[in-house]
């Protein structure tokens, strides 16, 4: 039988007593360096791994009868367990899980606050992981890594419109070093902490939920052009944006259609050259709570470079670029849903032929909207100019 072990924060006296014994009957623990040095007396043997294949070619080797392979805090809260548990279920071995203390745990009792309504995320390699989370207007908790450190952390809230928001670093947890900050965002984003992190981020503001297609007078338009609520409607329709995409928004302008691509989607980045149309975008952003929208000042193909692959795209300026720009955003082999908006013929004609040339089969969709206006005592229906998408895709 395996058992795998979670040792808690890892101090040993926050490990179960369960784990305790099953470690000191153990004849080989597996697990990480600073895991293993941090464990109390046993008999066993110790071997240093932490990736499946690893861990099981030292099984396979040693033929222990009574393994543990160890992990920090709990084994089923963003543990490496996961992948491990997997791989021994392919193969039929057998396998029991010792639960431990998780960071969440120790740190909302080191607030004295309870932990139940707190969106719980992992921060490992997901760019962004924070951001999609705010929108819930809850509590969100974060292990960190390397890359996603409290300090970085805390600069992407800083730089999404959100510097005063509160933010809690458990440093340390259950160790003699153990340390507890709280400041505002903008405070933590220069300050330095421990390896050994933990975050919880308190509620962001949140917009009442609308559907999509919100009201042309609701966004801070000024000058800049703006699509328009029916057409927006039936862009995210056509993109069909599901909360865990990735949006690109090409040509932003007001950022209307960033703001309701972020309401429905994970993220999305929003970019636009036009520095008053950028100013537009900060304060719609605001405006909506819109915190996963990402502005990026440039000119796209350019701009697009080192953004993450995109689930959807929208199009709605593309300045002579369209060819190079739908290249970009369609590069490798990802599923990805496109729409490209034009008012001209001869935009349709160009999008439908690149489309075409990158084998996204497009469709062509026409929208004449017309609207009321009084006059006098009658009301007039007028037309506006006609607007066509075009969408396509690869699954």
């Amino acid at each position: 039988m395996i058992s795998l072990i979670g040792i808690g924060p890892g101090a040993p006296d926050a490990m179960t007593l369960e784990a305790e014994a099953a470690i000191r009957e153990a004849d080989l623990l597996i697990g990480a360096a600073r895991m293993l040095g941090s464990l109390p007396a046993h008999t066993g043997g110790e071997a240093v791994a932490y990736r499946p294949s690893d861990i099981l070619e030292i099984l396979e080797r040693e033929r222990p009868e009574r393994p543990c392979v160890l992990y920090s805090g709990d084994p089923g809260f963003w543990s490496g367990a996961e992948a491990l548990i997997s791989v021994l279920r392919e193969r039929k071995l057998e396998y029991r899980i010792l639960p431990g203390l998780s960071s969440v745990q120790v740190l909302a009792a080191r607030l004295g606050r309870s932990w139940k309504d707190w969106a719980l995320v992992s921060a490992h390699g997901q760019d962004g992981a924070l951001l999609s989370r705010l929108n819930a207007g809850r509590p969100v908790f974060l292990l960190t890594d390397g890359s996603n450190g409290p300090a970085s952390l805390c600069r992407t809230l800083t730089e999404a419109g959100l510097p005063g928001l509160t933010v809690t670093v458990g440093e340390n947890l259950s160790y003699p070093g153990e340390r507890i900050v709280t400041g505002t965002a903008k405070e933590l984003a220069g300050r330095t902490f421990a390896p050994l992190n933990a975050v919880l981020v308190e509620p962001a503001p949140v917009c009442p939920q609308r559907v999509p297609g919100i009201p042309d007078d609701a966004f801070l338009r000024g000058e800049t052009p703006m699509t328009k609520q029916e057409v927006r409607a039936v862009i995210l329709a056509k993109l069909a944006v599901k909360p865990s995409d990735l949006c690109w928004d090409i040509g932003a302008g007001t950022g209307s259609v960033s703001v309701e691509l972020a309401m429905q989607g994970k993220a999305v980045w929003a970019v636009e050259y036009d520095e008053k149309a950028c100013g537009l975008i900060r304060k719609n952003r605001e405006r909506f709570c819109a915190w996963n929208l990402h502005l990026i000042r440039g000119r796209a193909p350019d701009a697009l470079d080192g953004l993450p692959k995109p689930d959807k795209v929208f199009i709605g300026g593309s300045e002579g670029r369209l060819r190079p720009i739908l290249r970009k955003a369609t590069e490798g082999e990802n599923p990805v849903r496109v729409c490209v908006s034009a008012i001209t013929l001869e935009t349709v004609g160009k999008a439908m032929e690149e489309m075409e040339s990158l084998s996204l089969g497009p469709e062509v969709t026409q929208i004449s909207v017309s609207r009321t206006k009084k006059v006098g005592g009658k009301h007039l229906l007028l037309a506006r100019n006609p607007v066509f998408l075009i969408t396509g895709g690869r699954p």
